[in-house]
């Protein structure tokens, strides 16, 4: 069993079924997706001058009138299916499967008894993350949930604003209402005056905030049992979280509630299988379970498992979201993998539970995919080098860019004596070669998946194969080769 320590919980080794699967589809979804005006829409709504507060005062009125607790009401999820949706994520390739349980917006996708702001009470009173877990059983899915609360203290002190001019100026918004404190939050401490610069911080001092936070990840962990447990943030609660020589008391709720779950998973298995992730990249903290990366990736290989996470669009759905292609999101699936990551994928629903035509036509294309190359996916570990050729993913915070791959870029994996090297240029000549190959590599045997054999001939560590003049899919394609 593990001790809310440093030292106990940094024995964690990351199970091998993360390893195995590689692709998983998440649900970050609740009420804000009701207006279908984009992400953080619960915060921006009480900001004077933030375009979700024009779109909300012009669509359903006046925060001071018409507030976020209203919005949730609207929500009724009334065309949800989570089996037909499961159904089309694991033909997708989706291997494991990721419900948000609270967004910042501290309303619940779960039966909660501590927050009486939940999906079973409020709006579409059903049990959200239950379904979903149900439905991730039927095709043997890891499941996981995911908490954003940690900063909603701070993030949703806006709504304890009011207008600064116009014809509501000095009028309070909702959530200054007690009737509702509880779900807005007593963090008046944290309001910036008229004028003054919004100064916050992600996670919070509060300690009864930080107390109520644990409470609530223990309900996650006690009522689903997920099999991976998401922060969108580092560690929490230690304000200096990016400081080495920060205190392990700043962490102790954190720690606390990491052990729980991997003490709930030997409960639940006879051994830990659960993960845990978050955001921080210091060695004595993400150790003590997996990184997350949010879109973005990795230079490199690294010498633990981590998680790659984006969305098709944004994290909410929005009307006016343009839509990553198909091969942007393959290419950052194969990128992650041969780095030794696990990739997330957000699938934006709209307030009815359903998808849009093109998420849908995103999801056959994936389907398309996997169906031919899945092998070179699932199972698979890191070679002795991510990759070859001139053309990298640009390593910024935030930024996702589609990589003009040349047709000398490959990615690496290996599984079961052999190596799969995916072409990343989708408009392949029709011999490509390898280079990075040594002497002592004698290749026996080289296929296209999809495709079948392929001549090939080999000179010291250049291995040159021959491709045909269609590829099997429109996207990257993947050699197998055999020694």
């Amino acid at each position: 069993m593990f001790e809310p320590t440093f030292e106990s919980l940094r024995t964690y080794e990351c199970p091998d079924w993360f390893r195995d699967v590689k692709f998983g589809i998440w649900s970050h979804w609740g009420p804000q997706s009701v207006p279908m005006a984009g992400d953080w829409y619960a915060r921006n709504m009480y900001i004077q001058g933030q375009p979700q507060y024009e779109y909300h005062l012009r669509h359903y009125g006046h925060p001071s009138k018409f507030g976020y607790k209203d919005i949730c009401a609207l929500w009724k999820a009334e065309n949800f299916d989570p089996d037909a949706l499961m159904k089309k994520y694991y033909d997708a390739g989706a291997r494991y499967f990721v419900a948000q349980a609270s967004h910042h917006d501290h309303f619940f996708n779960f039966d909660s008894d501590l927050n009486r702001m939940n999906s079973v009470k409020v709006g579409p009173h059903k049990d959200i993350c239950g379904l979903w877990r149900e439905a991730a059983k039927k095709y043997d899915m890891p499941f996981g949930m995911t908490e954003h609360i940690g900063a909603s203290f701070a993030w949703w002190r806006s709504n304890k604003g009011r207008d600064t001019y116009g014809p509501y100026a000095g009028v309070p918004y909702d959530g200054n209402d007690p009737e509702y404190r509880d779900f807005y939050h007593d963090n008046y401490e944290h309001v910036a005056a008229p004028g003054e610069e919004d100064k916050w911080v992600w996670l919070s001092k509060n300690e009864k905030w930080r107390e109520y936070w644990l409470k609530v990840m223990k309900e996650i962990v006690d009522k689903y049992h997920p099999d991976m447990l998401y922060s969108d943030s580092y560690l929490p609660f230690g304000e200096t979280a990016q400081n080495e020589m920060a205190e392990e008391s700043e962490y102790q709720k954190g720690l606390e509630a990491v052990a729980y779950l991997y003490n709930d998973a030997i409960k639940q298995h006879g051994t830990n299988t659960a993960v845990y992730t978050q955001k921080s990249t210091l060695d004595k903290i993400y150790k003590v379970g997996v990184l997350d990366i949010e879109r973005s990736q990795l230079p490199d290989i690294s010498p633990v498992p981590w998680q790659s996470e984006t969305c098709i669009g944004g994290w909410f759905y929005n009307a006016t979201e343009v839509y990553k292609t198909p091969r942007h999101i393959l290419d950052i699936l194969i990128d992650s993998i041969a780095k030794n990551g696990t990739f997330l994928l957000n699938v934006i629903q709209r307030p009815d539970g359903t998808l849009d035509e093109e998420a849908d036509w995103i999801l056959t294309e994936l389907a398309k995919w996997f169906k031919v190359n899945g092998e070179a996916v699932y199972g698979t570990r890191p070679w002795r080098q991510s990759g070859e050729g001139n053309a990298k993913v640009i390593i910024e915070g935030f930024t996702e860019l589609q990589v003009d791959w040349k047709e000398n870029d490959f990615r690496f994996v290996q599984k079961d004596g052999k190596l799969y090297a995916f072409i990343m240029d989708t408009n392949p000549h029709k011999a490509v070669a390898i280079q990075s190959l040594k002497p002592e590599d004698k290749v026996t045997g080289v296929k296209l998946l999809g495709h079948g054999p392929v001549n090939f001939t080999q000179t010291a560590g250049i291995l040159v194969c021959e491709l045909p003049e269609k590829m099997p899919t429109d996207y990257a394609g993947v050699l197998e080769i055999s020694f």
